[in-house]
């Protein structure tokens, strides 16, 4: 009988924290109960509580990220840690760790790069009013301006292969680091998936460290940002297009009168619509070059992200074929 190799991903959990003395110890636990293969760190982002401590006692790495936000923990975490398979979740027990080998065997069997856990009751809880409104509007933005690949993109609870971890830029700081990653999906229409899963709540005691209106600014903005690298045609086109209507609209009044008279009595009326259709013109050949450098560095990005190892999938399978196969005709096969 042919002997056959069994290969097991590596697979790291990651748990980006800020003063969640109160839960992480159980979210460790719970995700080495479930994922007793896996390793769990935990990166400390400044926590003033005792999260470091609880985290290493429940047998967590941990590892402390001076920079503030979210976006820099994560950012910190794909540089340092290696593995196959990376699972992302957050340390306040609102993802339930019990979840994760359905998120991983979807990243397996449908060969996503990205698997997202959607966050089914996240509109259910009274106290993410506000909250549940910028989800919505949000993610009604994100499908309109990059896409329907996403339902909700800023669910934190998340399973990568190494590839999209290796390839991914992450320059954002703070809670829009969630869209960033989806941004970075649709623009090189990586393979995705989404699962909906139940979004618990908080404990008594432990607080959202997301601020409504201060995140939101900061979200709205990358969304901003984002469509500029990514889209700049469209960018720069809309401000061509305001540009353009508003000097027709001044412009208009001023050649009636023109073509009336043979006089041009508001001549500052006049400057300014043709200072305005200069803008036009100048946003939209901005645009013009800009879509090339931008398509010039999706490719780049593309070619980055396809030099990158596919990944545990493909290793998996390789390493369970019968050691007869690859040893080939007319030689003898080594055992494991």
């Amino acid at each position: 009988m042919p002997q056959e190799l069994r290969y097991e991903p590596t697979i790291a959990v990651l748990l980006p924290c800020y003063n969640e003395e109160l839960t992480v110890a159980e979210v460790v636990r719970r995700f080495r109960e479930t994922l007793p293969l896996a390793t769990v760190y935990v990166y400390d982002n400044n926590s003033r509580d005792l999260t470091a401590l609880r985290a290493r006692a429940a047998g967590a790495i941990v590892v402390r990220e001076p920079r503030q936000g979210k976006g820099n923990v994560v950012r910190r975490m794909f540089a340092d840690i290696d593995a196959d398979i990376y699972l992302m979740a957050d340390g306040d027990g609102t993802y339930a760790p019990e979840d994760a080998p359905q998120l991983i065997n979807t990243l397996l069997t449908e060969r996503s790069d990205m698997v997202v856990g959607t966050r089914r009751g996240v509109t259910n809880d009274a106290g993410r009013t506000g909250h549940a409104f910028g989800n919505r509007a949000f993610n009604s933005l994100y499908k309109g301006l990059f896409g329907s690949d996403f339902t909700d993109i800023f669910s934190g609870y998340r399973v990568f292969t190494r590839r999209f971890v290796k390839s991914f830029p992450a320059v954002s700081g703070g809670f829009e680091i969630e869209t960033e990653m989806s941004v970075h999906a649709s623009q090189l229409k990586l393979p995705v998936s989404e699962i909906a899963l139940d979004y618990g709540k908080r404990p008594d005691g432990s607080s959202s460290k997301l601020s409504t209106v201060r995140d939101g600014a900061r979200i709205l903005w990358m969304f901003a940002m984002l469509m500029k690298e990514t889209q700049p045609l469209r960018f720069f086109g809309a401000f061509a297009l305001v540009f353009l209507a508003s000097s027709l609209f001044l412009m208009a009044p001023v050649l009636v009168e023109f073509a009336e008279t043979g006089l041009v009595p508001r001549m500052p009326t006049w400057v300014l619509s043709v200072g305005l259709l200069l803008l036009s013109m100048l946003a939209g050949v901005t645009g013009v070059i800009l879509d090339s450098v931008s398509r010039g560095r999706a490719e780049q990005k593309r070619i980055f992200y396809l030099s990158m190892p596919s990944g545990s999938v493909e290793r998996r399978e390789r390493a369970s074929e019968p050691t007869a196969a690859k040893a080939g005709p007319g030689k003898t096969p080594r055992a494991a």
